[in-house]
C-alpha cells in the first residue's frame, strides 16, 4: 500500500494500461504522472512527479472476519 500524499496534494491512482518489465504502471488523475512500483514505494517515471516517490505505508492482509472482530464498527458498501 502506498501513500497518495505528495507536495500537499492527494493523488488518485489508477491503472495506466501500460506495463514495464511485466509490472503494471499506474498514473495519477491529477497530473497524469506515471508511477512504477519499486522496493520502497512508487517511483514517478514520467510527468510532473518524475523522480519523486510515494512511500510504502504500513499495511497487512487479513480476512474480513478477523478485521471485523477487531473493528466491529466497520461498514461495507454494497
Amino acid at each position: 500500500m502506498y501513500s497518495r500524499e505528495i507536495d500537499g496534494m492527494t493523488l488518485t491512482l489508477a491503472p495506466s494500461g501500460w506495463t514495464y518489465e511485466n509490472t503494471f504502471v499506474l498514473y495519477d488523475r491529477e497530473t497524469n504522472s506515471l508511477w512504477y512500483p519499486v522496493k520502497d514505494g512508487l517511483l514517478g517515471i514520467g510527468g510532473k512527479f518524475f523522480g519523486k516517490k510515494l512511500p510504502l505505508i504500513d499495511s497487512r492482509d487479513t480476512r474480513f472476519g478477523i478485521w471485523k472482530s477487531s473493528h466491529p464498527d466497520t461498514k461495507v458498501l454494497r
